[in-house]
């Protein structure tokens, strides 16, 4: 499905509330890519970010899938507008032990009240990509919100 946005500046739309979001700033993570309907982020490797057998913690591969699809969904939206997520359900489904984390979202279904999005962690490990992680999130757009808008 080719998506539309309606903010032609979509793209700095998104990277500015991106760096307004202290946890990833936190975290240390970067939005790689921003495109009509996706995004990505990707995490580099560091104690502070990993649980105690030296793998991504769940929490951070939970935070970066949630902010990709967020994101992913923000770049339809109109330049007012807010994203907020209502649900998401995240699959661990390999050992997150690697050099680097990327989070991918993508749009499944648009809504004027309701956005659907999926998600796919994979981490890099000398080099080979593994997935580690999927996710289906639900997020609700926000109009009318100055406080909540990007």
């Amino acid at each position: 499905m080719k998506l539309q946005p309606v903010n032609l500046d979509y793209k700095s739309m998104v990277r500015e509330s991106f760096a307004k979001q202290g946890l990833m700033d936190h975290i240390g993570a970067e939005l790689i890519t921003v495109r009509p309907g996706f995004s990505e982020i990707r995490l580099p490797y560091r104690n502070d970010v990993s649980q105690q057998h030296g793998l991504f913690h769940g929490g951070v591969t939970a935070s970066i899938l949630d902010t990709a699809g967020g994101y992913a969904g923000l770049s339809l939206f109109e330049a007012d507008e807010g994203i907020l997520t209502v649900e998401f359900k995240i699959n661990l489904i390999a050992p997150a032990m690697g050099d680097e984390l990327i989070a991918r979202g993508e749009v499944v279904k648009p809504g004027k009240s309701l956005t659907v999005t999926r998600g796919e962690a994979i981490v890099v490990k000398n080099g080979i990509k593994t997935a580690c992680a999927i996710m289906q999130q639900t997020l609700m757009r926000i109009v009318d919100r100055p406080d909540v808008a990007g």
